[in-house]
C-alpha cells in the first residue's frame, strides 16, 4: 500500500499527538499546556510535524525541530521523535518519513539533520539510509525539577 507523508498544520495535531502518546508514552496523554506550546511552535515554524498515512489511517509520525547551528553558521534540524505503528513497520513508512524530512530540509536550506537513536534497531534503520554516528559527540543529560503552578 502507498505511504503518503504530509505536513500537519497546527490546527490538525490531534491525530499525530494521539499516535505519539500511544507509541512514545505508552498511552499517557501529553499535558495540555505542552500540546498548546507544541501548536505554537508549529505555527512559528520552529517544529514541523509530519504524519504518514496508509489509506485513511495515520501509521507514522515525526517531530522535526529547527535550530541555529552557531558553530557552522547555519540552521540544522533535529528529529525529535519518529514513530511508526508496529503493524506498519517494514512497509517503508519510516523511509518515506525520512525522505519527506530531507525534502523539507532542502526547501529550508538546512544541510544537517541529527537524530538520537535509543536502540540497535533504530541505529540500523538510520544507518541504512545514510545517517552516520557522531564519534566525537557524547550526549549528556540532567533532569531538573520543575516549578509547580503557583510557585
Amino acid at each position: 500500500m502507498l505511504v503518503e507523508v504530509t505536513h500537519t498544520p497546527p490546527g490538525n495535531l490531534a491525530l499525530p499527538v494521539k499516535l505519539l502518546e500511544e507509541l512514545a508514552r505508552d498511552g499517557e496523554p501529553l499535558p495540555q499546556d505542552f500540546v498548546g506550546f507544541l501548536r505554537e511552535e508549529v505555527e512559528r515554524g520552529n517544529i514541523e510535524i509530519l504524519s504518514a498515512y496508509m489509506g485513511d489511517s495515520v501509521v507514522g509520525v515525526a517531530a522535526l525541530a529547527f535550530r541555529p547551528g552557531i558553530s557552522f553558521g547555519g540552521h540544522f534540524a533535529s528529529i525529535e521523535d519518529l514513530y511508526v505503528k508496529p503493524e506498519a513497520r517494514r512497509h517503508r513508512v519510516g523511509t518515506a518519513i525520512l525522505e519527506a524530512i530531507e525534502k523539507l530540509c532542502a526547501s529550508k536550506d538546512v544541510s544537517y539533520v541529527e537524530v538520537q537513536a535509543v536502540d540497535e534497531d533504530a541505529v540500523a534503520f538510520y544507518s541504512s539510509l545514510g545517517y552516520e554516528p557522531e564519534h566525537e559527540v557524547r550526549v549528556l543529560s540532567r533532569s531538573l525539577p520543575l516549578r509547580k503552578a503557583g510557585d
